[in-house]
């Protein structure tokens, strides 16, 4: 399902009188980074009346009696305890320090008690696994960094994990992704509370986008939980990421695994928080992206070492990770990192993947046509311009709140994308660009 900013979602109960809409609680721990932590309280904690933002009123509080150190050593002392949460009608938790230690009970009844009071209830990246602790998000789509997702689907089986969307939001329990993404659910909330002019003033201020589209797949890594090292399933695994250029599918790796279809499904999901079909495809589209950025291979070759059926395949499930098509990618990295001739000047096969899609480069000449061929006239676009096709969506555009759910089966090896969950360390990522999408974690096709 979605919504917009003028709907206000079944699951979202009515505040208890000694609650005020307008006051935002932030819970902050020791240990946690202090980026993700000053999101909440710049957005919310600093009056922009003049520029049209309505005030919200803040208060910052300790989530547990221990001195609150931050990134780099810095200690932090919190003017209210866990007692004020009583009176706010939004609770904000920025980050957790570690996803593998548990968070402080009192902490998580007094989350528990805000919900059941009305409260809303926010986790921005690694806070989703505080929320999730307190048995918020059982039975509820949620996201987190997509480095955690498959950590917190593991912990908590009953939280629909969605590591592909910027942020969730599912009435009166929110979540996002890592750094960047923080910002845009606050900007979100904004714009839920007092509309669309009030979030893009803000958003002005703040000098970033008011929304953005795409979203976590571009990040994937190849890797997997750790937890997975001691599973039976790790050898089906390794084997698959070392034959991505052979045709085979999911049934072959169930096989591999002496396993049913629906039983290995099952089992994958539960260690990866991903389906082995989409952790598949997704593998062969980053295999795709290196051999782009580090080879000189045709979309064709790299669509046949890649174990994709076609280029067609390639081109059509590239697009729905990267949000380019693969020519263009290969443009616009070696724009970024010119490897040609002098002054950057781009070589032979950039120069044949850009006429392709019918560029031309300052400088050159239209291209002509071979024989028997059509005569490709281009336009001319700026490295800058081909860069921020493939790896930026445009200001403005985003698909608000999104569509939620793990992606299904029924697309042949070779004709997808998915999830690449990725290992799990202790401590914060580093920054990252993800984009929205909401609730419903229903099986969705790819191709």
């Amino acid at each position: 399902m979605s919504q917009d900013s003028t709907t206000v979602p079944e699951t979202v109960r009515k505040l208890s009188g000694r609650r005020r809409r307008e006051i935002v609680a932030v819970l902050l721990f020791s240990g946690g980074p202090i980026f993700e932590s000053s999101i909440p309280l710049s957005v919310f904690g600093i009056d922009r009346q003049d520029a049209g933002v309505p005030r919200y009123r803040l208060l910052v509080c300790a989530g547990e009696d221990v001195p609150l150190r931050t990134t780099g050593g810095l200690e932090l002392t919190a003017p209210y305890g866990l007692e004020a949460l009583s009176r706010a009608g939004t609770v904000v938790v920025p980050a957790w320090r570690s996803i593998t230690q548990p968070p402080p009970p009192a902490a998580l009844d007094a989350l528990r008690r805000a919900h059941e009071e009305g409260a809303r209830i926010v986790g921005l990246c690694t806070g989703a696994f505080v929320l999730a602790a307190a048995g918020l998000l059982d039975g509820r789509p949620a996201t987190t960094h997509w480095m955690y997702a498959p950590t917190l689907a593991k912990r908590y089986p009953s939280v629909h994990v969605d590591p592909r969307e910027l942020f969730v939001d599912d009435g009166d329990v929110l979540t996002s992704a890592g750094t960047a993404a923080g910002i845009d659910l606050c900007l979100h909330i904004v714009r839920t509370d007092h509309g669309a002019d009030a979030a893009g003033a803000l958003a002005r201020r703040l000098v970033v986008p008011p929304r953005r589209s795409g979203g976590q797949e571009r990040y994937l890594d190849r890797s997997l939980p750790e937890e997975i090292g001691a599973d039976p399933l790790a050898e089906v695994v390794a084997w698959a990421l070392e034959h991505l250029h052979e045709q085979f599918d999911v049934e072959t790796l169930a096989a591999r695994a002496y396993m049913s279809r629906r039983t290995f499904d099952r089992r994958f999901r539960s260690l990866t928080g991903s389906a082995p079909l989409q952790w598949l495809i997704t593998q062969r589209v980053l295999q795709a992206q290196r051999l782009l950025e580090t080879s000189d291979y045709s979309v064709d070759e790299v669509a046949g070492r890649c174990g994709f059926r076609s280029p067609v395949a390639l081109r059509g499930h590239f697009r729905r990770q990267l949000g380019s098509s693969p020519a263009a990618y290969r443009a616009a990295y070696r724009a970024r990192r010119p490897q040609g001739g002098p002054e950057g000047r781009p070589d032979r096969a950039e120069r044949a993947d850009r006429a392709e899609r019918g560029e031309r480069f300052p400088g050159t000449e239209p291209v002509e046509p071979r024989s028997g061929e059509a005569s490709v006239v281009g336009m001319r676009r700026s490295p800058l311009a081909a860069a921020h096709a493939v790896t930026g969506a445009p200001l403005g555009g985003d698909r608000h709140l999104g569509h939620g759910g793990h992606t299904g089966h029924g697309v042949p090896v070779g004709h997808g994308i998915g999830h690449g969950p990725n290992v799990v360390e202790p401590g914060k990522p580093e920054s990252d660009l993800y984009s929205p999408h909401l609730p419903g974690q229903r099986e969705r096709p790819v191709g």
